[in-house]
């Protein structure tokens, strides 16, 4: 594990950068803004300053890439996580267990959309 030394060193600098950045974060959230205000603040510091003044457009670009993915990444496992949970309506339906007025008290995280698709399917299979 690295951490911050007193060292005046591009290894240093990248962990005091990240930081930084972790704080811009939380402050304004998975956005262009927390990456500029970053970048400003560091350049500020002289923190990675020749790097950054030389490459910014860069270091934007990949590091909002860098969201895009982390983002789609989590909508993926929203949409995985749905999916299964329509697949336990559909098994529980299908067994008599509950009936399809009764999800929205089982399933609160499915829409009405998801609900209607669910009884759809049901009723194809009956």
């Amino acid at each position: 594990m690295i951490y911050e030394s007193d060292q005046n060193n591009i290894i240093n600098e990248y962990i005091v950068f990240c930081k930084v950045f972790n704080e811009q974060i939380k402050k304004h959230g998975m956005t262009k803004q927390a990456v500029t205000e970053t970048i400003r603040i560091c350049k500020d510091r002289n923190i990675l300053k020749q790097y950054l003044s030389s490459k910014e457009v860069e270091v934007v670009t990949i590091m909002m890439s860098l969201f895009d993915d982390e983002q789609i990444m989590r909508t993926y496992a929203k949409d995985m996580a749905r999916e299964t949970t329509k697949r336990n309506a559909i098994t529980i339906l299908k067994k008599g267990r509950i009936s399809v007025e009764e999800i929205p008290s089982f399933f609160p995280e499915l829409t009405s959309d998801d609900i209607e698709e669910i009884e759809k399917e049901v009723m194809q299979l009956s």
